[in-house]
């Protein structure tokens, strides 16, 4: 029986494309604690990171503009909640280089856009088939979590590749988090996390705002000071207007 140490199987790998706007570590370790706490977040995910949007300041003092990243410090950052850090995308020939000497995959520029995740596939072992016969795509659905019971402090719920539909209290502490859209049919009083997987299309909707953080796609506004007297307790839904650009909050009319 004929035998081969390397096989390829047609399969596909999910990976999160992260958009940093710095590497600076100081800054990143700041901007996660306040976005992801203390859970671990990713689940063991695989990410890459896109620096296309990366900005040339840094405030971390430990580390000048023009310091070599610490790369190892970002994956063990990352690491930390979850992910594993493979590669980098979108960067300069210099960062590149760096990235490679550190032993991390450069991939071609991929796009954020509506696609929640990037995949990367080997190629087909077999040989090429000819075409199937063309059809009617069925219109593309994304499935539903139902959460009918109230979240006390230090839980969380997490809907992987679908929406999330809450029908009681969020409290405070508590974390509501969904690939896709998250509709709360009760008080948001705790975290609520939509676009996870970097969706920027994503949204969070809730009858009764009294949020202690909203992020989509990665992009947050804490309420350290309390909502906006105009929004608090009041039915708001929270979008983005650009992939830069922090989630925008407007009151939803009911009647």
């Amino acid at each position: 029986m004929n035998s081969t140490p390397i096989a390829f199987k047609g399969s596909t790998l999910t990976v999160i494309l992260i958009n940093l706007q710095t590497l600076c570590l100081l800054e990143l370790t700041e901007a996660a604690q306040t976005l992801f706490g203390e859970n671990d977040f990713f689940e063991g995910d695989a990410g890459v990171l896109n620096l296309a949007r990366m900005r040339n300041t840094c405030h971390d003092d430990l580390q000048s503009p023009q310091a070599e990243p610490d790369w190892q410090g970002v994956r063990a950052l990352f690491a930390q909640y979850g992910l594993n850090v493979i590669g980098v995308c979108g960067s300069d020939a210099e960062i590149r280089d760096s990235a490679r000497k550190a032993g991390l995959a450069v991939f071609p520029n991929m796009s954020g856009g509506g696609a929640r995740r990037a995949a990367i596939a080997p190629p087909p072992a077999q040989p090429e088939l000819p075409p199937p016969e063309p059809f009617e795509p069925a219109p593309a659905s994304r499935r539903t979590l139902l959460m009918d019971r109230p979240l006390r402090s230090g839980q969380r719920v997490h809907a992987h590749d679908s929406d999330l539909v809450v029908t009681a209290i969020v409290n405070p502490g508590a974390e509501v988090i969904a690939d896709g859209n998250i509709h709360i049919y009760a008080p948001l009083r705790g975290r609520a996390l939509a676009g996870a997987s970097g969706d920027i299309e994503a949204r969070v909707f809730a009858t009764c705002f009294e949020a202690e953080l909203i992020a989509i796609a990665g992009s947050y506004l804490t309420f350290a000071n309390g909502v906006p007297p105009e929004l608090n307790k009041q039915p708001v839904q929270a979008s983005l207007e650009t992939a830069d650009s922090k989630p925008r909050l407007t009151r939803l009319k009911l009647d």
